[in-house]
């Protein structure tokens, strides 16, 4: 029998559920609702647990607790019962990330026994969009990634990764997991580059998350050498055109808001900010 206001750990069982809360905010949920729709709630293939909370008997939140601690649809109460729940289990995952009320709540909680963070993003502004932009033209040279690009891409996943997170993805396991997820990217179809006559990486984007409802652009990316040259602003429209086509009607992404030439070319390409999230990196 639950209480009025419980948290416990969901089973497949619950799956329909789960869906019902993740369905209510279809753009900030897309990461964690992607991977569900395709795993379920079985923790073994979801890669993590899925928490849930209780009121009334109702299940109204949820907290995905894998590789991330990500809260979703989670007010004050629902985030202290999260916390609660993650301090007795410990620390496993790499990084919190949500929306940045309740990530900062369960942030200042979890501080005392899980701090000191490596780096704390505390503002991430959510973008979105559904339409082509008018007045900035797809790169005609971004395509998808073959599957036997992979030794192209790579490097430059790696070094967008690296440049991004300030640690490199090969660290640990030599990679596996991190080529392994790049190689899902890319045999999916939603790996996207434009190479140079060298063969070499000048820009690159993926479609990470994908749901009917929305779909989520990550590892946007452009080669050094290459930056300040107006390669970003084409790159992310030929993506989007992919993006909206083939995938989902609406498309987001969250940047860090000190990237101010990233904010201003997902501008460019018609990307409005309508929330924000935030990130504990450990």
């Amino acid at each position: 029998m639950l209480t009025q206001t419980t948290s416990r750990v969901l089973e497949p069982s619950d799956l329909d559920a789960a869906l019902a809360v993740l369905d209510r905010e279809p753009v900030a949920n897309a990461f964690v609702t992607s991977r569900v729709q395709v795993a379920g709630l079985d923790p073994w293939r979801l890669g993590g647990e899925m928490w849930g909370f209780y009121e009334e008997g109702m299940l109204t939140s949820l907290c995905y607790a894998g590789a991330n601690l990500v809260p979703i649809c989670a007010g004050p109460r629902a985030v202290r019962a999260f916390a609660d729940r993650a301090r007795r289990a410990g620390r496993r995952c790499s990084s919190i990330v949500g929306p940045v009320e309740a990530t900062t709540l369960l942030w200042r909680l979890l501080e005392p026994s899980w701090g000191p963070a490596r780096e704390v993003r505390g503002h991430q502004p959510l973008m979105v969009t559904d339409r082509m932009p008018d007045g900035i033209a797809p790169d005609p040279y971004v395509r998808r990634i073959r599957k036997d690009e992979m030794e192209t891409i790579m490097p430059a996943c790696v070094a967008m990764f690296t440049e991004e997170v300030g640690v490199s993805p090969l660290a640990g396991d030599g990679g596996l997991l991190y080529q392994a997820r790049v190689a899902e990217l890319v045999g999916s179809g939603r790996s996207f580059a434009r190479l140079d006559e060298h063969g070499k990486v000048v820009f690159k984007a993926e479609i990470g998350a994908a749901t009917p409802h929305a779909c989520q652009i990550q590892g946007v990316w452009v080669a050094p050498e290459y930056r300040g040259r107006g390669v970003a602003a084409p790159g992310m429209a030929a993506v989007l055109r992919y993006a909206l086509a083939d995938v989902a009607p609406i498309v987001s992404l969250y940047v860090n808001d000190f990237n101010t030439p990233a904010r201003r070319a997902y501008q460019r390409v018609g990307f409005q900010e309508v929330g924000a999230f935030m990130s504990v990196l450990f």
